[in-house]
């Protein structure tokens, strides 16, 4: 059981919406460090251990600022997610960039900053070589198709449209070691916001033994591995959060069985998750608008799938907390829903709460991930402000919301007068 407790009181969360009108995300920054420290001392058995901040998680260079300051460093797979790392001070090898079908522009920002340039595909050797030169250190991400099982988010690992097959693996890196390149990596992804740490040690089990088979066969040395991200956290109240002690114990005695035992030692490790690191700590506190009573009880707010779509994505649960109601009985079915014109514009379905009414104030839990980031503008909603909750309590706006001014900023109306329709 994993109980969905809240870092504020009703009345602190009024006063933060006396200034700052709902819906917002909220971070809470102790958690985030003390979520970030424990991840570390996990993974402290191995040396030169980095945690690369999935940037697509959660896309604030506030909250990457607070991961940089522990450590971590920041996996980036687009142009604006390179930017981001920059900005926020970080560069060099602290960035690893995991992108697909990129283009060149992307590629070479990502040498500028001397990122670590993990290649989706086999064919963009060449690519890269073209538009931006092969850096001294390329990592490859392998796909291991039927070998590993996928899940719901993410999809079967042959049915990706990510990474090398084995044999274009072996084939990419004879080709970079043939070219001059010395220095190797090797990566894998291939599940999302999975429980099981067994999971994670059978991935760290097929790169360790396939980093021993590259090695012998091409006479390289691999100076790290990336065992992906993709660790999950308990959405629902009855889920328990993966146990990273009992993950790295499985993790570590496959290094020391494989790598140490073949003399392939010392390999750093590397992860790149995202979901598990701010996933829990960030909240979309939003209101009730309206109570629909037709064919089913609907609770409408003034948030919607344009501030956290994960539920009409993927039909995902999200915890909800009814502010001042935390003790009433659960005695009313509700589908909340926001305002877009789109049925599927739920945040639960069928979901027990407590009797709800205008001006209640709902917090969905678990929405630090993979929540803001996914916003979008259909029917011109307007994308919400994103605050964090500072260790002294006090709260700091990292993003301001957007504005119709901000909707409209992309569009002629100028010219528009002398469009001839």
């Amino acid at each position: 059981m994993t109980p969905k407790t809240l870092p504020f009181t009703k009345q602190q969360i009024e006063t933060i919406i006396d200034r700052h009108p709902t819906p917002f995300h909220l971070y809470d920054e102790k958690a985030i460090r003390e979520n970030a420290r424990a991840f570390n001392k996990a993974f402290s058995w191995n040396d030169g251990f980095r945690e690369f901040f999935a940037v697509k998680a959660a896309p604030n260079p506030y909250l990457m600022k607070i991961l940089k300051a522990e450590g971590f460093g920041a996996d980036c797979s687009s142009l604006a997610e390179l930017i981001l790392a920059e900005k926020t001070g970080i560069t060099g090898e602290s960035i690893m960039f995991s992108s697909n079908d990129t283009p060149a522009e992307e590629f070479r920002l990502a040498r500028k900053l001397g990122a670590i340039i993990n290649l989706d595909d086999i064919g963009h050797i060449r690519y890269l070589e073209e538009c931006a030169g092969l850096p001294d250190l390329i990592c490859f991400r392998y796909n291991p198709g039927p070998l590993k099982k996928g899940n719901v988010i993410i999809g079967h690992p042959e049915d990706a449209k990510y990474g090398f097959t084995r044999e274009q693996l072996f084939e990419g890196y004879r080709i970079c070691r043939d070219k001059g390149v010395r220095r190797f990596g090797l990566h894998t992804m291939v599940a999302s916001n999975e429980l099981d740490g067994d999971y994670f040690v059978e991935t760290a089990q097929i790169l360790f033994e396939l980093v021993v088979q590259i090695s012998h066969a091409l006479n390289i040395r691999f100076e790290f591995i990336n065992i992906g991200g993709g660790i999950g956290i308990p959405y629902r109240p009855e889920q328990n959060r993966i146990d990273l002690e009992a993950m790295n114990h499985g993790i570590r005695k496959k290094y020391e069985s494989i790598i140490v035992k073949n003399g392939m030692a010392p390999v750093k490790l590397y992860t790149e998750c995202g979901r598990c690191i701010t996933g829990p700590y960030g909240y979309l506190v939003s209101k009730v608008l309206h109570i629909k009573d037709t064919y089913k009880q609907f609770a409408g707010l003034d948030a919607c799938m344009a501030n956290l779509m994960r539920p009409a994505l993927y039909g995902a649960y999200h915890h909800i907390t009814v502010m001042g109601k935390e003790k009433a009985p659960h005695n009313v079915m509700y589908d909340v829903t926001g305002s877009l014109c789109e049925n599927n514009d739920k945040f639960a379905i069928d979901r027990m709460l407590p009797r709800l009414e205008p001006g209640d104030i709902l917090v969905i839990h678990d929405a630090g991930a993979h929540g803001y980031a996914m916003g979008f503008n259909y029917n011109g909603k307007l994308r919400s402000a994103e605050l964090l909750l500072r260790k002294d309590g006090s709260v700091l706006p990292i993003r301001r919301a957007e504005t119709v001014d901000d909707y409209f900023t992309t569009l002629d109306f100028a010219g528009l007068k002398t469009f001839q329709g």
